[in-house]
This record gives structure tokens, C-alpha cells and sequence, in this order.
């Protein structure tokens, strides 16, 4: 079991790496792959919602459930009709998320628990995702292939800062530990 904060950085960048990779190599089948992805998931919560409806009492609660439902399915259909244009929604997402968690380690750079060179790298890590996030958002129109590309660097990117991150101490995280 991962009861280290070095083990679970390694786990995130080996699986940051394989990502990357995979964008890099297949951009469009990956662009492709989550978009369909997003179909699958829409359809399948759609479903969820709809056997959810026979166990719910009052009206309003499975109106509610059905109109969520067919939001889902739309949201399918749309996918799957017009890939390029759920591709454009879903880089804005892709931005939006890369934001926050650059954000996030950011704020991990001023964590007092962590040494400088670490947060260091919190920082190197954070100013990389924001930068990602910028050029999605200012700029959702360059190509999604592109972007499938640019994803895969920046996850090899990500996937060596979390690498120097575990090599870098041997420090226990106290919530993972419970692991």
C-alpha cells in the first residue's frame, strides 16, 4: 500500500508520464478517445438517473431526475454528432482545471511543512499549469489535436517535477499515512 508522500508523487508521475506519452504519440485518437469518453459517461449517468427515478417519492424529485437525464443524453448526443465542438468545451474545461491546480501548488509553495527546494518545484509545477490553462482558455481555437499534444507535454512536464518531488526528501504525509 502507498503510505508515503515520496511513494504516491512516484504513482502521480508515472501515470503523468504514461499520459503524456500516449498524447504525444496519438493526438488525435487521444482527443478522440475522451471525447467519446464524455459520451459513455453521459449516457451511462443518464441511465443512473432514470433507474434512480423508481425509488424516489414526489413529483418533483423525478422531474427533476428525468430533465437531468435528458440533459445527459443530450449532452451524448452532442458528443457524438459534433465531436470538434465537445472537443472545444471540454479544453475550456481542461483550462479552467489546470488553473486551479496550478493555484493549488502555488499555494503548496508557501506551505511551511516543505523545504525550499520543494517548494520550489510546488511552484515550477503550479506556474506550468497555469501557463497550460492560460493558452487553452485564451486560445481554445488553435487545434485540438494540438492541444492533445500540448496536454502530453505538459503531463511530462508534471510527471518530472512529481518525480524530483519524491527524490528530493523524506518527508511522511500525515493524511496519506492512514493509507
Amino acid at each position: 500500500m502507498l503510505k508515503s508522500e515520496r511513494s504516491l508523487l512516484v504513482v502521480q508521475g508515472i501515470l503523468a508520464l504514461i499520459v503524456g506519452v500516449i498524447a504525444i504519440a496519438w493526438p488525435g485518437v487521444t482527443l478522440g478517445a475522451i471525447v467519446l469518453l464524455f459520451a459513455v459517461f453521459a449516457i451511462v449517468d443518464a441511465v443512473l438517473r432514470v433507474v434512480r427515478v423508481t425509488s424516489l417519492d414526489g413529483a418533483g424529485a423525478v422531474a427533476g431526475q428525468v430533465l437531468l437525464a435528458l440533459v445527459d443524453v443530450a449532452a451524448a448526443v452532442v458528443a457524438i454528432v459534433w465531436p470538434g465542438l465537445t472537443a472545444v468545451a471540454l479544453t475550456v474545461v481542461v483550462g479552467i482545471w489546470a488553473l486551479f491546480i496550478g493555484a493549488g501548488e502555488l499555494v503548496m509553495t508557501f506551505a511551511p511543512a516543505e523545504g525550499g527546494w520543494e517548494r520550489a518545484l510546488y511552484g515550477l509545477a503550479g506556474l506550468i499549469s497555469i501557463a497550460f490553462g492560460v493558452v487553452l482558455l485564451v486560445r481554445p481555437d488553435i487545434g485540438m489535436v494540438s492541444v492533445a499534444a500540448l496536454f502530453g507535454f505538459y503531463s511530462i512536464l508534471y510527471a518530472i517535477a512529481s518525480f524530483i518531488l519524491a527524490a528530493s526528501g523524506d518527508t511522511e504525509d500525515a493524511v496519506v499515512t492512514a493509507l
